[in-house]
């Protein structure tokens, strides 16, 4: 199911089940009920209601987005890597640094074509991609150099298969859902909370009234899901790209 319809269904049914809940109260309500005072006490235990949980979805939105950009910040770092290793490798001898060349935009496919794929469905990095990165590995550090050009060259080359390694071991790592259940659980129960703290304050069947407090319940589910959506870094809606690579290696896109 495409993320923007599930969006419009959960913000459908959050105002939906508001006016149902409205209505049934309505017409249980005793004939003497007065609607045109709410206790104190009420009122202001329903504004403390709405700012502790409005602090607490600021927090969980600013906690997925910033996890969303460190997974988008593994992927620079390891195209960047990737890319120096390209370029690093051009004092080399020809038959070396075509190997290690060819390597490199074979790793760098695997991780466009498939892995990225992979990352999205299954939630895991390929096998295939790490015999690559491996075997760009063995190249750099088994070549023995042979002029004093080539040796200045070469602990920097490896330092960049490190960084590529450790890039793509935190990209690895980046792939779990980031909030734990315990959250969503307190994130779901403070939405029912805050929503039902509505018709606390005797909510009235008037238009007005009724088109308020279906914005108000569907606005809390637009941001559910918002934070439900950056939740999965490379699986979700407003994912970390692959385009780090597709830039570094433009002919890999082809």
């Amino acid at each position: 199911m495409p993320e923007w319809l599930v969006l419009t269904l959960a913000m459908l049914a959050a105002c939906v089940v508001v006016v149902i809940i409205t209505f049934l109260r309505h017409r249980t309500a005793s004939d003497d009920e007065d609607t045109s005072e709410t206790p104190d006490v009420i009122e202001y235990m329903t504004m403390w209601i709405g700012v502790v949980y409005a602090i607490v979805l600021g927090l969980a939105i600013a906690g997925v987005w910033e996890a969303r950009s460190a997974a988008q910040d593994h992927v620079q770092a390891e195209a960047v890597a990737l890319h120096e290793i390209s370029e690093r490798v051009r004092v080399y001898p020809p038959d070396v640094r075509n190997r290690i060349r060819d390597d490199v935009n074979a790793y760098v496919g695997q991780v466009v074509h498939a892995e990225w794929k992979s990352m999205a469905d299954h939630g895991e990095v390929t096998q295939r991609g790490t015999d690559l990165l491996q075997r760009i590995r063995v190249d750099v550090t088994d070549y023995r150099p042979t002029t004093d050009f080539q040796a200045q060259a070469y602990q920097p080359l490896v330092d960049q298969v490190m960084a590529a390694d450790q890039a793509r071991n935190a990209r690895a790592a980046a792939m779990g859902a980031t909030m734990p259940g315990v959250v969503w659980f307190g994130l779901l129960t403070g939405a029912v909370v805050t929503i039902g703290m509505v018709f606390a304050l005797q909510i009235r069947r008037t238009m007005r009234e009724l088109i308020l407090a279906g914005l108000f319940s569907a606005l809390i589910a637009f941001l559910l899901f918002l934070i439900w959506d950056f939740d999965s870094p490379y699986s979700r809606g407003i994912t970390a790209s692959a385009e780090p690579f597709l830039r570094l290696f433009p002919h890999i896109g082809g």
